[in-house]
């Protein structure tokens, strides 16, 4: 099986209320076909829908100051991250905040992010809800397009224990988020038992090879790729509290 990653070029910049699954439509109506799979990036749907907070609203709180100034982090950026996030689980050296999102997602700054916006004027927030997001680029896109277009929407994510930072699925709509093995046999005939494969991540960690950061490329065809049809969501891959060791 060969996979290509084709980067969506030469789309204008996002800004709030944009139709964003029109202005993918064009850009996609000559390259797109059946059995591709369209990865979003979260910075782009956030835009769209208007999740977006200039920071001189903002007033930080004396924990968010004191927080801020011992690590020389901007108050205003650290407040936001606070009212986004459901529990903090870790704060640490350079003013880092590993927390819980009101998704269930357990990341950096609970997602809050300044690059790529206004040049750190405004905080970029994660979609109110990425599946929903997901869902209607999916049904916009595929009566548009002709053919199911499912669209998995991507954020970047550190991982424990490891350095570096790889793209994940946070919306997914149009196919399953994972692929479920167990109770298949593998080559020597054994029985898995545990094999349970994070498509959508696969896909998403992949489009970043060809995004970058500073390439202003939001959005990735992926086309060869196998992904199964159904009602398949981001929070399917989000693990459940009674079996995070972890918590």
């Amino acid at each position: 099986m060969s996979v290509t990653f084709l980067p969506v070029r030469g789309l204008p910049e996002i800004r709030p209320n944009d139709n964003l699954a029109h202005i993918l439509a064009q850009a996609l109506r000559d390259d797109c076909t059946s059995g591709d799979v369209l990865v979003v990036t979260q910075k782009v749907v956030s835009k769209a829908e208007g999740r977006l907070v200039p920071l001189d609203t903002v007033e930080p709180s004396p924990f968010a100051v004191t927080f801020a100034q011992a690590w020389g982090r901007d108050p205003r950026h650290i407040e936001v991250v606070l009212r986004e996030s459901r529990r903090v689980l870790r704060m640490g050296p350079g003013g880092l905040i590993i927390s819980e999102t009101h998704h269930g997602l357990v990341c950096a700054h609970a997602g809050v992010d300044l690059s790529n916006v206004d040049g750190g004027g405004s905080a970029c927030l994660l979609p109110v809800d990425p599946d929903a997001s997901a869902e209607r680029l999916h049904v916009a896109l595929s009566n548009t397009l002709g053919f199911p277009l499912p669209v998995i929407i991507s954020d970047s994510f550190g991982r424990a224990w490891r350095n570096g930072i790889v793209n994940v699925a946070i919306g997914v709509a149009g196919m399953l988020a994972t692929t479920d093995h167990r109770g298949k046999k593998d080559t020597a005939g054994y029985e898995l038992h545990a094999t349970l494969l994070a498509t959508a991540d696969a896909i998403a960690a992949g489009t970043d090879l060809v995004t970058g950061k500073t390439d202003a490329v939001p959005a990735v065809l992926v086309r060869g790729v196998a992904w199964q049809s159904g009602d398949g969501h981001g929070q399917d891959l989000v693990m459940e509290s009674t079996r995070n060791l972890f918590p």
